[in-house]
């Protein structure tokens, strides 16, 4: 049997390119696809060579809906004023449903920017708002 520790050292020492190589060769060797289990064989390397395990990346975010959560009865004009501002081309009889029904989605599928500014114009007349 092989000494599992000098093992571990040798691959610990391949390159990104050395290590895909190595992974198409077992592949085709063994007739398998390592597609999962070469991400818990990397994380284990980089365990046992001291480094910390290698984590999924994730994705960044780019698409974010503005939902109105409330409106105190007292704002609720200046509310529906800010809400149609975002919301172009709504009505004032649909932005105010949309205030009355709350939680309701005011924007979907906007940029960070977009979203954040729509937040900041609704929370600064008083409604609460959350970004999802």
């Amino acid at each position: 049997m092989a000494d599992l520790g000098s093992l571990v050292e040798q691959l610990s020492g391949l390159t990104v390119l050395e290590a895909a190589e190595l992974v198409k060769k077992l592949e085709a060797a063994w007739g398998v696809s390592a597609a999962a289990p070469v991400a818990m064989v990397a994380a284990g390397a980089a365990a046992a060579a001291g480094g910390a395990p290698a984590k999924p990346a994730e994705e960044a975010k780019t698409s974010f809906d503005v939902v109105l959560v409330s409106a105190p009865a007292d704002k609720k004009i200046a509310v529906i004023k800010a809400v149609r501002e975002i919301k172009a081309g709504l009505g004032l009889a649909e932005a105010k449903k949309l205030v009355e029904e709350a939680p309701k989605p005011v924007l979907e599928g906007a940029n960070q920017a977009e979203a954040d500014a729509a937040k900041k114009k609704l929370e600064d007349v008083g409604a609460k708002v959350e970004v999802k």
